[in-house]
């Protein structure tokens, strides 16, 4: 199912044939499989200019975005900042004095939205994570694997939770809530959703296991060195599936949205909508490059910018997720199975690729969203 809408552009039929390309590479994809459905849109100046589903879905499905959930948790801390309640340079003590027990003193806010506090794997479950008491006493008993600052590490789901308990901390309301009052719905972003009641869940697509791990020398084409990659997926992510687990709305991992309204937020990163964010907090925190250490999944430069993956201009720019076609300045995030979403300042493109099947086979995954990626940077007409 397609819609077009009225574009930035004088020409919709132009815009429609450069999309063709997109189109049928992600049609391809369905093809030959193993994904079960894709969804994908894109915006520029302003307005959603593309906006399909194809395979076992349809427009009006929703999917677990994954980490691309996390610019969206990001940019309620850039408001904060802008508000002059949350100063990133700051410990994470600072505010929550009980997160400093067991050497996680000096851990600032900054490394929390970098990936290099040093808690990578701290495990946050049920059911510890059903209350907020449970969540910070869980908090407290974690551990350092290694020195704040030091390297980078992907944190999947660790640090988006103290970001959630700061945000909680600071403006005096759930998590939750304030994403939905003071970003999402100014925003008119009616399907992006981070904890869904159980009653509105009923138009999200079930996340699938599809697909075989690739061969160490797979790997290897892509990252430059032939690695074995970590058992197929993390069978964790299935429990998104689970009702109670996406009323919770983990916040590194756990927003619902379909793919266009996902587009549309970074439309209003990209011009500021509303001003709701402190113009020059914003063009910080998704502008300049903050870590650069090596992403110890690929070897590139990890190009961390305050909660979002910076494309930059170098050789490494495919292995950030957001292919080669895009300006220096693309901002956005990838997620798990081949999803991403970014916003590009140069062109004003954003885009947004979404799918329910978790393809065992990572290569694959950047492959589709690389290719996807340039083709959508190529659908801007300038």
């Amino acid at each position: 199912m397609t819609e077009m809408m009225n574009s930035a552009n004088d020409d919709p039929q132009a815009v429609e044939s450069a999309c063709e390309s997109l189109r049928g590479r992600l049609q391809y994809a369905i093809e030959k499989g193993p994904l079960p459905s894709l969804q994908f849109a894109l915006a520029m100046g302003g307005k959603l200019v593309l906006f399909e589903t194809l395979g076992d879905a349809d427009n009006s499905t929703r999917y677990n975005i994954f980490s691309c959930t996390k610019p969206v948790v990001a940019s309620a801390v850039w408001q904060l900042m802008g508000a002059s309640l949350i100063e990133v340079e700051k410990p994470v003590a600072h505010y929550i004095p009980a997160f400093a027990e067991n050497g996680k003193e000096h851990v600032t806010v900054e490394q929390l939205l970098c990936h290099t506090a040093g808690f990578p794997r701290a495990l946050l479950e049920a059911p510890a994570w059903w209350t907020r008491a449970g969540r910070r006493d869980a908090m407290r008993e974690w551990r350092l694997d290694w020195q704040p600052g030091s390297q980078m590490e992907y944190h999947a789901l660790s640090a988006h939770w103290v970001l959630a308990e700061l945000i909680e901390t600071v403006a005096g309301i759930d998590y939750r809530q304030y994403l939905q009052e003071k970003i999402l719905s100014p925003l008119g972003l009616e399907r992006l959703r981070l904890g869904v009641p159980i009653a509105e869940q009923g138009d999200i697509a079930t996340v699938l296991q599809v697909g075989e791990p690739p061969a160490s020398k797979e790997i290897g084409k892509l990252f430059e060195a032939a690695m074995e990659w970590p058992n197929a997926l993390d069978h964790s992510l299935l429990m998104l599936n689970e009702a109670e687990v996406r009323e919770l709305g983990v916040p590194g991992a756990g927003a619902v949205s379909n793919a266009a309204d996902v587009a549309m937020f970074y439309q209003g990163l990209m011009r500021n909508t509303g001003g709701l964010w402190q113009s020059r907090v914003l063009a910080d925190a998704t502008g300049r490059v903050r870590v650069e250490f090596p992403d110890p999944m690929t070897g590139a430069p990890a190009n961390r910018g305050l909660g979002v993956v910076i494309a930059g201009k170098d050789r490494y720019q495919s292995s950030r997720g957001m292919g080669n076609k895009v300006s220096a300045s693309t901002f956005g995030h990838p997620g798990v199975g081949g999803q991403v979403a970014w916003g590009d300042p140069v062109s004003g493109v954003s885009f947004c690729l979404l799918t329910n099947g978790l393809d065992a086979n990572p290569l694959r995954s950047a492959q589709l969203s690389a290719a996807a990626s340039n083709r959508a940077a190529a659908c801007w007409p300038g």
